[in-house]
């Protein structure tokens, strides 16, 4: 998959079949207008090309609200959209002045001149350009004209599996990993650095590594203990994942610390990803480290007997 960042580097396509958004996540719903360009684009010798924005529109207009919390890294969606089997990513910078394109102006300037598009699919209640004033009705008046079709996929289509990535951020803040997996149709993960920590963990004869994470944007689940897998140099290992900020030692600053089973490798400064599976049990206050202790080795087990 080709990645562009802005739209003065791509060269127009013969036959490009493409859609727009920002596809935060890459959920069942988005898989299925990607599945529907990838048959269109195999049917028809053409190429597939998706067009999101970054940053998120809402960071941009509505600075003021840091209420949102994004699925994905614009790495991580780049990674999902390769995965869907996408040719072309086209990455446009979304500014305050580029809210300002009308709707005419995207077709014209964009979809047409530059990727030179023959077919467009969208979801259903598809709007865009300033205000969001175009809509699937102006596309089909305007296709003819600039010689593309358009489709839109149906609502019954997405609806009928009840996915968006706003319920997929609900369920995470509310550690139900079962219902944002099933919605994702992946395992959601977190990826960050190896930074250093107090070690509290060792003393208790379960080693973690410290995770730093991008958090400005990017949505941590809720609070608790989760049974993950983590990917390490291409390796994949099974372990726990602890949010919180550790209220047993009176802790305050949140932290997201994995103990990575049968693992013992000096990481830090390396990168980490950590795909969660299930949420094991909320944060608790313990009594003293000892109880601590007999919890995390109760914890592991069921980690285990999650992972397999």
């Amino acid at each position: 998959m080709k990645i562009y960042h802005g739209i003065d580097d791509f060269v127009r396509l013969n036959y490009a079949v493409v859609t727009s958004g920002t596809f935060d996540g890459v959920h069942v719903g988005h898989q299925k207008i990607l599945s529907r360009l990838r048959e269109t684009a195999a049917k028809n010798g053409g190429e597939t090309v998706v067009i999101t924005f970054w940053p998120h529109p809402r960071l941009v207009l509505h600075p003021e609200d840091t209420s949102l919390k994004l699925l994905n890294t614009f790495e991580e969606k780049a990674a999902l959209l390769k995965a869907q089997g996408i040719h072309h990513l086209v990455r446009i910078p979304f500014t305050k002045e580029f809210s300002q394109l009308s709707s005419e102006e995207f077709i014209t300037q964009i979809i047409v001149n530059t990727i030179g598009t023959r077919k467009l699919v969208i979801g259903h209640d598809h709007h865009f350009g300033k205000n969001r004033e175009g809509s699937f009705e102006q596309l089909l008046a305007d296709g003819p004209k600039y010689g593309f079709a358009v489709e839109e996929i149906p609502r019954q289509d997405i609806d009928h599996v009840g996915v968006s990535s706003t319920k997929i951020r609900q369920a995470l803040e509310e550690g139900d990993i079962d219902t944002a997996t099933h919605f994702l149709g992946n395992f959601y993960s977190l990826t960050g650095r190896v930074v250093m920590g107090d070690k509290l963990g060792r003393l208790l004869g379960y080693p973690t590594a410290n995770i730093e994470v991008d958090t400005a944007y990017k949505l941590v689940p809720a609070d608790g203990i989760y049974a993950v897998t983590v990917d390490h140099a291409n390796k994949r290992y099974k372990g726990m994942l602890y949010i919180g900020n550790r209220p047993t030692v009176n802790g305050v600053k949140r932290n997201i610390e994995v103990n990575i089973f049968d693992f013992a490798q000096d990481i830090y400064g390396e990168s980490l990803t950590v795909n969660f599976h299930k949420l094991i049990r909320g944060d608790i206050k313990f009594s003293d480290l000892e109880a601590l202790k007999a919890q995390l080795h109760l914890d592991k087990i069921a980690a285990m007997k999650i992972l397999g």
